[in-house]
This record gives C-alpha cells, structure tokens and sequence, in this order.
C-alpha cells in the first residue's frame, strides 16, 4: 500500500478531531456572548468529550461492520449538521447540546486508525499508526491556533461555520481515494456491541491500555480546558488568539508520534509509555512551578505533548495488536475510556480553576498524571513477585 494514502487519513483525521478542540480557546468568548460565567462557559468543552465519548462507543465497533467509506460519509454528514447548530447557537444551552452533537459526530479519525493498520498489516502497524496520529494530534492542536485567530478577527460562529465547510471537502476527498476494505463481522449490531463487553474482560491488554490514556487524557484536558482562562488572569489582554496559538507551541511535541510509531515497531511498546509517562509527570511540575510565566508555559506545553501524545501512540499500537479481526472494537473500547477520562478532567479541572485557579489545576493534573503509573507499575511488580 502506497504511503501517500496514510497521509491523505492523517489529513482527513487532522481536520475531523478539530471540531471538537475549537471551543477551547474560544470559552472567553462564550461566557461574553451568553452573558455567563466562565464556569458555565465550560460545559461547552466538556460536552464536546462527552459527545465524542458516546459517538465512539455507538458508533466505531461498525467499523468491523459496515464498509467504511459509507461509514464515514453518513458520520462526516451528520457533524456537518452539527456544526451549522453550533454556529447558530442562540443561547448556551443551544450551544452545549449542538457541541456534545458535533463531538458525537466527528469520530472518523477513530475508523481510520484501525483501517490504516489493517491495510499496513502487523510489520507497518505501528509506522501506519503514526502517520494518522501525527494527523490526528496536530489536527487537535492547531485546531486551536485556527479557532484562536478566526475568532479573534471574525467572531467565533465564523469558526464553527468554516468547519463545516472543511467537513463537506474532507467527505469528497474520502470517498474518492480510500481503497474498499471488506468488514470482518458479520453479526447483528446488538451482537457486536455484545462482544466489545467479551474483548474487554477477556483482554488485560485493552484494559491496561485504555486506563493509562483515560488518566493522561484527563490530566490533559484539565489543562488545555482552562488554559485560556489562566492566560487571561495572567494578562486582560491575552485573548482567543492567544490561547489558540499555544496549539502551535504543542505540535513541537505532538510532531513526535510519527518517530514514536516506528520505535513501537521495533522495540517494547511498553518501555516506550513508561518513558513518555515519566515526561508528561514532568511537564506538570514545570507548569505548577513556572506556569505564571508565558516562558513557563510554552515550555511546559511542549514536554506535554510530548509526554502525552507519544504514550498514546504505543499505547493505540499495542492495543490494535490484540486481534486481527476485532481491531475497530478494540480501539472503541480504548478511545471510550480514554474520552471518558477526558470528560471526567475537563470537568475536574473546570471546578478546580473556579475554586483555586492555577494551583488548583495543576494539582489535579498531577495526580491524574501520577496515576496513569499504577496499572503500568503493578502488573510489573506482581510479575516480579511471581518470578522471583
């Protein structure tokens, strides 16, 4: 198979998992517009996880299914919708239910990294893998430059209205150059829902796995949920733009997922978390130790990302090597969990920066971060204690 055809899902996966990072920088903005705090302003980003959550677990087990470029079309159709709602979104609760639709929608990047692995087959998968991610991540990270700087000169509904356009050309592009895969379940829907059930208990691998990423991911959206927030106390004049910008700074360490995929190839993919879990520990201490300062911050954005990302990228490799014919579930049940995480942290750090601003952020995001050790630490002490 042709490399250009993983750069064309990594695009394609870039630009669906914006929809649901653009709000991020634009909360300010939001709390403006809706005459609300920044608190209630929050349940926007939090609603978009929590859509994105659920229309994960609906929807990507049809993946093994349903033939994909059919999949993808009724998915990117629906978040077309989704985002006119959310550009027209008269009052907050107008917004926040159009947002958790458009997070319910935008799920095509979780149906790609299974069929990008398929097709790479298990001496490419983890190189397949990064590709897309690389896509995908910097995809969630210059979503927020784009949001930030549209918003800042042309108001945030124009945001929403362009991803809507961007949704229309990425479902041509789509339907025009992926190959035909065949689906691997032939079963009722109820059946293959049933099974996702049967892969998690019968899988520790799955489990291990989609903990450690609901922690990080956790931590993770504690910080990039409040971000914008914590830049305005620290100057008035820090706006959307200048949050957004801080999507840039992030992709110096997303940029590492594709180096990350091919290491996940060659060498113990769990050595690989552990060592990126060590950094993303890391990244919280500078930011609670230096994140008044924006030197701090871009700093800190970085070993985040860097952190984060490149454990997610082993993690997804491991957890697609688990079965051949059940990879769209397994990543289901992987991308659940750990979206579920992120809904949970966007929430936490949401309360925690309206009860004790910065510090209080960083303490959640430490504690979710150290965390995400646990179910890497205690399966390896157990293992010792048996050998020896």
């Amino acid at each position: 198979m042709k490399q250009s055809i993983y750069w064309v899902m990594a695009l394609a996966a870039g630009l669906v998992v914006a929809n649901n990072y653009y709000n991020q920088p634009l909360l300010v903005e939001f709390a403006h517009t809706f005459a609300v705090t920044e608190r209630q302003a929050g349940a926007i980003s939090i609603a978009a996880q929590a859509g994105y959550a659920l229309g994960l677990l609906l929807f990507i087990p049809l993946g093994d299914k349903v033939e994909l470029r059919k999949l993808l079309a009724l998915t990117l159709g629906a978040a077309v919708v989704a985002l006119v709602a959310m550009a027209a979104a008269p009052t907050l609760p107008w917004g926040v239910a159009a947002s958790f639709a458009t997070g319910m929608a935008s799920v095509a990047p979780q149906l790609l990294t299974p069929y990008a692995a398929k097709l790479a087959g298990p001496q490419g998968r983890g190189k397949a893998v990064g590709i897309v991610m690389l896509g995908l991540l910097c995809g969630i990270l210059v979503s927020r430059t784009i949001s930030g700087t549209i918003g800042a000169h042309f108001g945030w509904r124009a945001v929403y209205a362009f991803a809507a356009v961007a949704m229309v050309a990425v479902a041509i592009m789509l339907a025009r150059l992926l190959p035909r895969v065949e689906p691997t379940f032939a079963g009722s829907y109820a059946a293959l829902m049933r099974s996702l059930f049967a892969l998690l208990r019968e899988e520790p691998v799955v489990r291990q796995t989609a903990l450690i990423a609901a922690l990080q991911f956790a931590a993770f959206s504690a910080f990039w949920t409040t971000l914008a927030f914590h830049l305005h106390r620290l100057d008035t004049s820090y706006g959307s733009e200048t949050a957004g910008l801080f999507g840039l700074v992030g992709v110096a360490g997303a940029s590492a997922s594709y180096a990350v995929g091919k290491l996940a190839d060659t060498y113990d993919p769990r050595r690989v978390i552990l060592a990126a879990s060590i950094v993303f520990i890391a990244s919280w201490v500078l930011l609670a130790w230096k994140g008044a300062s924006i030197g701090g911050l871009i700093v800190g954005v970085i070993l985040l990302d860097l952190g984060m990302q490149s454990a997610h990228v082993s993690n997804m490799a491991r957890n697609l090597a688990v079965r051949s014919t059940a990879m769209s579930r397994a990543n289901t049940l992987y991308m659940t969990i750990r979206f579920a995480g992120g809904a949970v942290g966007a929430t936490l750090g949401n309360y925690a920066w309206s009860e004790w601003h910065w510090p209080g952020v960083c303490a959640v995001g430490l504690i979710l971060a150290g965390a995400s050790m646990l179910p890497q630490l205690i399966p390896a002490f157990a293992q010792r204690r048996r050998v020896g």
